[in-house]
């Protein structure tokens, strides 16, 4: 859960396998759509302009022949720093260590931070970071109107086949190329909807809100899995 919450963000891209050209063979990632890339490009510079990022969101979980679950949560971001806040758990980054605090089992692993090329999307700047990797070929799908605002669709799709996503979409606001939406599609037939219901950007955010703090859980059993 810890990395499928990060990677929809959060992370949390994955695109239907219908594509706005489908009769093209996907191969490589400069088979990418020129209008697709104008508008990441747009959406990277709006975010790196930001200091911090508070988010509220909402995370859409639908497993086959099962109820859908809807989770609530909370964002925060500060460089490679990010602290994700749910009902049951939390997961925490300083850019270094990794803790993730599961409230129910009264328990917090701890993980080394891990920002190298095979890491994956593991934090929630990488989202924005993704389409220059090289790794997934992306098209501009649709564009629309949600609620008298204009958005945009673009779908991305692993060019790994053993990926455990066979595609991803993200939708963002035309005029302010925030991210309004991400849709993740596994290959097991569940899906995962992250919204983004507010934004908050150049917040105030003080460093030791991404640090795990033993007074969070006092009698939590801590398992340390960092590797020195």
């Amino acid at each position: 859960m810890k990395k499928l919450l990060v990677s929809i963000f959060a992370a949390l891209l994955v695109l239907p396998t219908i594509f706005a050209q489908p009769a093209k063979d996907y191969t490589d990632s400069k088979d990418s759509d020129p209008a697709a890339t104008a508008i990441l490009k747009k959406v990277k510079a709006t975010y790196e302009s930001y200091s911090s990022v508070e988010a509220d969101f909402s995370l859409q979980i639908e497993f086959p022949e099962e109820p859908v679950e809807i989770m609530k949560g909370k964002l925060f971001q500060k460089g490679d720093k990010y602290r994700i806040d749910m009902e049951t758990q939390s997961i925490i980054c300083d850019g270094t260590t990794v803790w993730l605090f599961l409230a129910n089992n009264k328990e917090v692993q701890i993980n080394n931070a891990d920002f190298g090329e095979d890491s994956g999307i593991l934090s929630p700047a990488d989202l924005l970071r993704a389409y220059e990797s090289g790794e997934y070929v992306y098209v501009l799908s649709n564009e629309s109107m949600e609620d008298g605002v204009a958005v945009q669709q673009i779908e991305f799709k692993p060019l790994d086949r053993d990926s455990e996503y066979s595609k991803m979409r993200l939708t963002v606001e035309k005029s302010t190329a925030k991210i309004k939406r991400i849709k993740a599609f596994s290959r097991d037939g569940s899906r995962f909807t992250l919204s983004i219901d507010k934004l908050t950007p150049n917040k105030a955010l003080a460093d030791n809100k991404f640090v795990w703090n033993k007074s969070e859980c006092p009698d939590c059993y801590v398992e340390d899995l960092r590797i020195d």
